[in-house]
């Protein structure tokens, strides 16, 4: 048999003339049977175009039988709408609302929790056949445009993808065009009392009640300046002796302060002794006028020791004895502590010197700072409440004494001086002082201080309309204290306010209003401004049709949207 094919393939070779230089009987190059290697090639090209198209077949398989990576590869807003409305309870993730699932759970793309859907139900529907149709028919939301989810400011007439592959997300006609409000610049917000809640929002009543502003002043406590009383000497002498001895020392009225000898004294004394003796021998004298001199000239004797400051009992011991004294005894004029003492033993002092000074502290002031705004509310025997910071169990009630009338230049403030007790000296001099007053009280309707946003011109709340819905009005504040604030209008009695996350109200309100702005009042932007790149929409999207309107063949071929 071998021999037969040798026979019969020896004609082919013979028949075939070998190019010049090959031996007779050789094949051509042509006709080289193929290496290994390439059969190896041929063998993985083969292996890798089956498991392409394994690949292919599962993907195009899970693309129409698994809901999640079909809404992973291909989002319907519309059908999730629908989808929404089907159930009762349905879950869709924060950063892609595109994902929506049917019982709790993580997003498939970032791992987040998903977050119910409160308003699954009729409503969605009808939204949902809004969102399809882009109509407004009867009972349906009408959608204005479209803008992108991560850049509001860019928005789009049709519907459309982001460079993301995010939905735009619809601006339905109540949002915009029926969400204004009469404070410019703010639009009222509609979120639904869920969405609310997971923003930490809280409210609370305007209720009308009394309020009244509390002001704390810091000052200092001084001494009472018509207590203060300075000891003098009117004559000139040497001080022989010292009753007080140091600075400091408590004194009562009547106690003696020093022994002053003075030659001048001495002689008065003299000349007191001689009136009164001259008078004991004139009331025998038949002579009336006489008489009367003689009693004139004791009276001036005594009066002339009176005006030198000698204590009674030093006069009436004078006029027992009948002897004139050595020294003369000055007594204090008022009880207090010696709070100034510029004499010592055998000092010679001089007509007007000052001795000593007494201050009563049974009564002081304090004098504190206020400011301008607070001044102005603040009135003579106006009642002050003292309370220090280190005695907490300590509190004195006193009065407004005096209201400085110039204004300090480097403080900018207005000093103003209280009158105290001081039981038991415990308000000392150059102590620091805490001093309330009650300024402004009024009666009407209060509001947590937290509610107010001050913008720098205005004040503006957010007021609780129900359904989620919140309003910002512009209201005028009177009394504010005590973490109240009185309101003037704006706000009526009953009414609820946000008092918490009002800075995130802020801009979402901030943010409609800006997009009203846009539009027009409801109007949707010009495609040629905010028009998002050709590239950014895939070829499957609907196209726009000639009414505006986006296209429903955008899913045929899978079933999408039905």
């Amino acid at each position: 048999m071998s021999e037969e094919r040798k026979e019969g393939a020896t004609p082919e070779i013979q028949g075939v003339v070998a190019p010049e230089g090959e031996a007779p009987g050789q094949p051509p190059e042509g006709n080289i049977p193929p290496p290994e290697s390439s059969k190896k090639k041929k063998l993985s090209i083969i292996v890798i175009a089956a498991s392409v198209l394994i690949l292919l077949g599962a993907g195009t398989l899970a693309f129409f039988k698994v809901p999640a990576f079909h809404n992973l590869l291909h989002p319907h807003p519309a059908d999730n709408a629908a989808m929404v409305a089907q159930g009762a309870a349905k879950y869709t993730c924060g950063m892609h609302p595109f994902i929506i699932l049917g019982k709790p759970g993580k997003c498939p793309i970032c791992g987040m929790t998903l977050t119910k859907i409160e308003d699954s139900g009729p409503a969605a529907a009808t939204r949902g056949a809004a969102a399809r149709g882009g109509g407004a028919g009867k009972g349906e939301r009408k959608i204005l445009f479209y803008r992108n989810p991560m850049n509001p400011g860019v928005t789009s007439p049709v519907t459309a993808k982001d460079s993301m592959g995010m939905d735009y997300v619809p601006v339905y006609e109540d949002e915009v065009g029926g969400g204004g409000s009469a404070v410019a610049g703010y639009s009222t917000i509609k979120v639904g009392v869920e969405s609310l809640r997971l923003a930490g929002v809280q409210t609370a009543n305007a209720v009308r009640e009394k309020i009244s502003r509390s002001v704390r002043a810091v000052g200092n406590v001084v001494p009472d300046e018509t207590r203060v009383r300075r000891v003098q000497t009117k004559i000139e002498g040497w001080i022989e002796k010292l009753h007080v001895n140091f600075t400091g020392q408590a004194v009562a009225k009547g106690e003696p302060l020093l022994d002053l000898y003075s030659p001048e004294l001495v002689a008065s004394q003299r000349e007191y002794l001689l009136a009164i003796e001259m008078h004991n021998r004139m009331k025998e004298n038949p002579y009336p006028e006489e008489r009367e001199m003689a009693a004139e000239l004791v009276r001036s004797s005594r009066r002339r020791l009176e005006l030198f400051d000698v204590p009674q009992d030093f006069i009436a011991e004078l006029e027992r004895t009948k002897e004139p004294r050595r020294t003369v005894t000055l007594n204090a004029p008022v009880s207090g502590y010696v709070a100034v003492k510029e004499v010592f033993e055998g000092m010679r002092v001089m007509p007007g010197m000052e001795l000593f000074t007494v201050t009563d502290l049974s009564r002081i002031w304090i004098e504190a700072d206020l400011y301008e705004y607070e001044a102005r509310s603040v009135r003579l025997g106006q009642e002050a409440t003292f309370a220090p910071a280190y005695d907490s169990g300590l509190r004195l009630k006193g009065r407004v004494a005096y209201v400085y009338p110039t204004l300090s230049s480097e403080s900018r403030t207005l000093k103003v001086r209280f009158e105290f007790p001081n039981p038991g000296l415990r308000l000392k001099p150059q102590m620091y002082a805490d001093v309330f007053l009650e300024l402004d009280s009024a009666t009407g309707v209060v509001i947590p201080d937290s509610a107010l946003i001050e913008t720098g011109l205005r004040q503006i709340v957010f007021v609780d309309l129900g359904g989620g819905s919140l309003e910002p009005r512009e209201v005028k504040v009177g009394v504010r204290g005590e973490g109240k604030a009185q309101i003037l209008s704006g706000v009526k009695e009953g009414e609820r306010v946000a008092v918490r996350a009002n800075f995130l109200l802020d801009s979402e309100s901030k943010l409609k209003a800006a997009l009203t702005g846009m539009t027009g009042g409801g109007t949707p932007p010009p495609s040629s401004q905010d028009q998002p790149p050709s590239q950014d929409q895939p070829p499957s999207q609907g196209k726009p049709s000639s009414q505006g309107k986006p296209s429903s063949q955008g899913h045929a071929g899978h079933g999408g949207g039905q």
